[in-house]
């Protein structure tokens, strides 16, 4: 009988010598959320890595990065609770953009992807990053360590492009345990007192407020609960999606030195 794989498997291959963490809820590894991870033994996630490569060569002004609420960008429904594409058309279809989002990395596999290409020969006005909430699933780091890793990204960010401009958007809201919730809150807490004293290259919003409503998390601004089977509320629905683009549209105008997208 064929036995499913270890959640490390599936999720990438711990660099630089590395322990390998035991699964969802088993304590991580020290340090993995700052270490580079490759999952390039994954036949999709290889194949779209080695796709965005060739994407990344001419004109890039623009690169959103992140992890599949980036990537849903690229659906095109049928249903309109999933078709991203026209908001993508409307805010960034002129703005020479790249698309760096894949499903289930962490701060970890960004951070190897950055390390390995995605950064080697583009030069953008602006980088769009959100990333960590795979960090409270997938690897399990609270707050603190994915601070950590977000940390380590910007770095390099600016190490490998220092004229380019950062919009950090804070991990959105999920219903998935009242322990990802608390370091949710934690980690934007931490991300806005940073970006606060940052140098101007760095821009942060906390986006929670479209998908809340008196604190509360609204499950109809998603659509992972309606997939078939259900899924707990994490992936923005297209529409919420636009309105997260419409939240930072200015911002980002400001940052890339165009203007203002409606």
């Amino acid at each position: 009988m064929r036995r499913n794989p270890p959640r490390w498997r599936r999720f990438g291959k711990v660099c630089l010598g590395a322990a390998i963490f035991l699964g969802l809820g088993a304590a991580a590894p020290a340090g993995i959320a700052t270490q580079p991870v490759s999952r390039m033994d994954l036949p999709w996630w290889k194949q779209r890595f080695e796709a965005k490569q060739r994407e990344l060569v001419g004109q890039v002004d623009l690169l959103w990065i992140g992890d599949s609420i980036t990537q849903d960008w690229e659906r095109t429904g049928p249903e309109p609770w999933r078709d991203f594409a026209p908001a993508w058309r409307r805010y960034y279809g002129d703005r020479h953009a790249v698309n760096l989002g894949f499903k289930g990395d962490s701060t970890c596999h960004l951070l190897w992807r950055l390390q390995h290409g995605e950064l080697d020969r583009v030069h953008p006005r602006a980088v769009v990053l959100l990333i960590g909430a795979n960090n409270f699933g997938h690897i399990h780091t609270d707050a603190a360590a994915t601070f950590a890793g977000i940390r380590v990204i910007l770095d390099l960010l600016h190490e490998r492009l220092p004229d380019t401009r950062v919009l950090l958007i804070g991990v959105l809201p999920s219903i998935r345990s009242p322990w990802v919730s608390v370091n949710t809150l934690a980690l934007n807490r931490d991300l806005a007192r940073f970006a606060a004293g940052s140098p101007r290259w760095i821009s942060f919003i906390d986006a929670a407020p479209i998908f809340e409503q008196d604190g509360r998390v609204l499950a109809s601004r998603y659509m992972d609960p309606m997939l078939s089977p259900p899924d707990p509320p994490l992936h923005p629905t297209a529409q919420s999606q636009a309105e997260l683009a419409a939240l930072i549209e200015p911002t980002l105008a400001s940052l890339m030195g165009d203007h203002i997208h409606h």
